[in-house]
């Protein structure tokens, strides 16, 4: 038996458009709510705050994967493609 594996691989903006499909918000609504919540600063991530708190909020709060939420995560930290 011969199986064919096919690799997909989404692009960075294919994950923020799945994202936004998925929950209604945006790169920018993730970070207006990041900033209620004191995982960001001044638009920056602040200092004192895992990624990994933040990755497990994006997790737990939206449903999100690993992959997506590092997607936003990403944004955070200032990657636009």
């Amino acid at each position: 038996m011969l199986f064919c594996l096919k690799q997909i691989t989404m692009s960075f903006q294919a994950y923020l458009d799945n994202i936004k499909e998925k929950t209604g918000k945006t790169p920018d609504d993730f970070k207006k709510r990041a900033a209620e919540k004191g995982f960001l600063e001044g638009g920056k991530i602040n200092p004192n705050v895992k990624a990994t708190t933040i990755t497990n909020w994006l997790k737990e709060e939206f449903n999100l994967g690993h992959g997506h939420a590092m997607a936003i995560y990403a944004t955070f930290k200032g990657k636009t493609e």
